[in-house]
């Protein structure tokens, strides 16, 4: 997860992530203390990373991608619940990641390499779906 070095993510002048260090700390059961945000990553096995420090580049990534979800749910629908909210919008990253064309492969979706696996499964060490989140059924 790609966040900004906001209060609300991390420790002010922490300079970084403490996910890697939280999860040391609970694997040898030591007290520690640690920000709120991080500590949920670390129980998670969520990588938690943060954008330099005052380069607005990087950080306009993740307001570009906040902007994207905020547009296609809270700005567009009502939600009666926050269950309702939470079901939309894993609804909306499950299809923006599985649509979404990636630079690294030259364009193709997600989709296009779960096509591929389909019809040459020899050729992958991992099914493909099974890299989504959600259940794998």
């Amino acid at each position: 997860m790609l966040t900004d070095n906001g209060i609300q993510f991390t420790t002010p002048g922490a300079g970084g992530s403490a996910a890697p260090l939280i999860k040391e700390a609970i694997a040898n059961g030591e007290l520690f203390r640690a920000h709120a945000f991080e500590y949920v990553c670390a129980r998670n096995d969520i990588e938690h990373r943060t954008t330099k420090a005052k380069h607005p580049w990087t950080n306009g990534q993740v307001e570009r991608m906040n902007r994207t979800i905020k547009d296609a749910t809270i700005k567009r629908f009502y939600y009666e619940s926050h269950d309702q909210l939470r079901q939309h919008l894993a609804d909306f990253v499950s299809a923006y990641n599985f649509g979404r064309r990636l630079k690294i492969l030259e364009g193709p979706s997600p989709y296009v390499i779960c096509k591929a696996w389909a019809a040459q499964p020899e050729r992958f060490k991992l099914d493909p779906l099974h890299q989504m989140p959600g259940l794998n059924i």
